[in-house]
């Protein structure tokens, strides 16, 4: 009975996202911890390091459907090692004598952190295909809507008009920073580590340097400069990336969830049939997936401070910080897959923009809503400041009365000798003080972003082609 919510079957279609779960599986990393095996001795044999028969034995046998899994993970216990019971039926497989030749010359860390780089490369992948599919479906949504008016709120208080399609093209504009983000990381983070037991390539011999770039350029990675058995700024580089992503869609998820609510209802998560709100309320309408998304994000940024942890690695390796790294960093992206699905399929049911609310909800100020307009207009004869105060005052009256804005202002005899009859009407229509909403739209529109990917799947290693 599995104890994690990724793994429950009653759970992880919730928390989980099944291609991210399979990259992060026992066979998947088994299978990148025999593809580093199998590209560092094909490396090897081409610079004479070892018999090209060895080579060849190794890739005949570094296949993760030759090993029993459960058998490797009692060993493991047994041993109190997480690799050499891999690594020595890794060797097992092989016809004798080339198993001798397994794992020559490298260190557990090596085939650890180059096979985890692997599993993130095909993670990584998904991450932008996801992202640029949620992208795609916010793009739409903004555009159609780039002059749908609304309340803008500032500290939970309505503030000014906007349009929805704006609020949306932040979102947009925010994603298209992370796009950027992702490439510009791409570099630094996917490189692999063939540097030996204390990362000097002292087991490797004079042609170290060239052994780790030919063998890593075969997996599909780039060679560090030096070790990084204890520098894991690459892995917070990535936990970094997905906590920001993270914090993205959670913002969306609770902004839909606010505006979801009953006294507001702007923006609703679609309700298909035979979907429940309540098991005891009949009539309730539950942001159901938006409360998950909410939740994922702050999951996903409860593994950034574990991670965090993880970096503070004594010499020149630490097991005590390094296993850390083992349960989180899965954690982080299959739980990044399951917030990446959860918002793609709530975009694609399609948000219910409740265009009518948002144009009842401009008036429950009764006008005060364009109090900057009117001051603006005012302060053109009075002066600015002269002008808030005056603004002020029948805003204040108006409130206090609960009487139309317009009759306040009208009220003061001060403010209603500068308007000729009907110029108030014309500065209280909120419909028409919504600025460059929809001008900013377009420009995200037009903007440009990293390169799409939205179709492609994950980018494949050479080790696996």
């Amino acid at each position: 009975m599995p104890s994690h919510a990724t793994e429950s079957r009653l759970y992880a279609g919730v928390y989980s996202d099944p291609d991210f779960a399979e990259i992060f599986s026992d066979r998947n990393q088994l299978q990148k911890w025999l593809d580093v095996e199998r590209a560092l001795a094909a490396t090897q044999a081409e610079m004479g390091a070892i018999p090209p028969q060895a080579a060849q034995e190794i890739a005949r046998a570094a296949r993760a459907e030759l090993f029993d899994l459960d058998a490797l993970g009692r060993q493991s216990r047994e041993t109190g090692h997480v690799l050499v019971p891999t690594i020595r039926a890794l060797a097992a497989l092989c016809r004798a004598p080339w198993g001798e030749f397994v794992h020559y010359g490298a260190t557990t860390q090596d085939i650890l952190d180059t096979g985890l780089m692997l599993q993130v490369g095909e993670a990584w992948e998904r991450v932008l295909a996801r992202l640029h599919s949620i992208r795609a479906r916010l793009l739409e949504l903004a555009l159609s809507h780039k002059r749908t008016p609304m309340v803008a709120r500032t500290h939970g208080q309505q503030a000014l008009p906007t349009t929805f399609g704006y609020k949306v093209a932040v979102w947009v504009d925010e994603i298209d920073r992370h796009l950027q983000r992702f490439e510009q990381a791409r570099a630094r983070v996917m490189a692999g580590n063939l540097t030996g037991a204390v990362g000097t390539l002292a087991s490797f011999g004079e042609n170290g340097l060239e052994l780790q770039r030919r063998a890593l350029a075969k997996l599909g990675l780039a060679a560090p400069l030096t070790s990084w058995h204890s520098a894991r700024d690459r892995i917070l580089d990535v936990a970094g990336l997905l906590v920001q992503v993270a914090v993205t869609m959670g913002r969306i998820a609770n902004e839909v969830y606010h505006l979801q609510r009953t006294e507001i209802d702007e923006v609703r998560e679609a309700a298909p049939a035979g979907k429940i709100g309540s098991s005891t309320m009949p009539h309730k309408q539950n942001p159901s997936t938006i409360d998950l998304i909410s939740a994922l994000s702050r999951l996903i940024r409860a593994q950034m401070v574990a991670l965090t942890d993880a970096a503070f690695q004594q010499h020149e390796r630490d097991g005590t910080a390094w296993r850390i790294e083992w349960a989180a960093l899965p954690e982080i992206f299959v739980y990044t897959g399951a917030l990446l699905a959860r918002m793609d399929e709530v975009l694609a049911a399609g948000l219910d923009v409740r265009e009518r609310r948002m144009r009842e909800n401009l008036d429950l100020l009764g006008g005060r809503i364009l109090s900057e307009r009117v001051m603006l207009a005012l302060g053109e004869r009075v002066g600015k400041q002269t002008a808030h105060e005056l603004v002020h005052e029948a805003s204040m009256h108006a409130r206090r009365e609960e009487i139309a804005f317009r009759d306040a202002l009208l009220a003061d005899v001060r403010i209603r000798a500068e308007f000729a009859p009907g110029a108030l009407e014309a500065l209280l229509d909120p419909v028409t003080y919504t600025g460059l909403a929809a001008a900013m739209v377009e420009r995200v529109a037009a903007g440009s972003s990293p390169p799409e990917r939205a179709e492609r799947t994950a980018r494949p290693h050479a080790a696996s082609a």
